[in-house]
């Protein structure tokens, strides 16, 4: 594990690419973190294709799109997972999209330790 998580960051620090079950793997470990950190249901967080979680406590939400949703590119969630991007970077580079009134309480858990 130690051997795949020093490539995802070899890669947010620009080296290579690492491989699509890498990613995969270390997207839902942090998608899987971030759920824990903030038991709930207000939020969804998605970072298509490998995931999506709900997290923040308070109203839940039933069906349809919800109103508070946060998405990015794998690559821009495991950057700000780590502290290697800032959200207002991600936000103004149009890499990160965040909508309602919630999304500023998943910013407040950035980076995950």
């Amino acid at each position: 594990m130690d051997g795949e998580l020093d490539a995802v960051l070899a890669w947010l620090d620009g080296g290579p690419e690492p491989g699509r079950p890498v990613v995969r793997a270390a997207v839902k470990e942090s998608l899987a973190a971030l759920a824990a950190a903030a038991p709930g249901r207000s939020v969804e967080v998605r970072v298509p294709p490998f995931g999506a979680v709900q997290c923040i406590s308070g109203l839940r939400h039933g069906r349809g799109t919800p109103p508070n949703v946060i998405e990015a590119d794998a690559r821009t969630w495991l950057a700000l997972a780590t502290g290697r991007l800032g959200w207002d970077d991600a936000r103004r580079s149009g890499r990160l999209t965040a909508s309602g009134t919630r999304t500023g309480e998943v910013r407040r858990l950035l980076p995950l330790t």
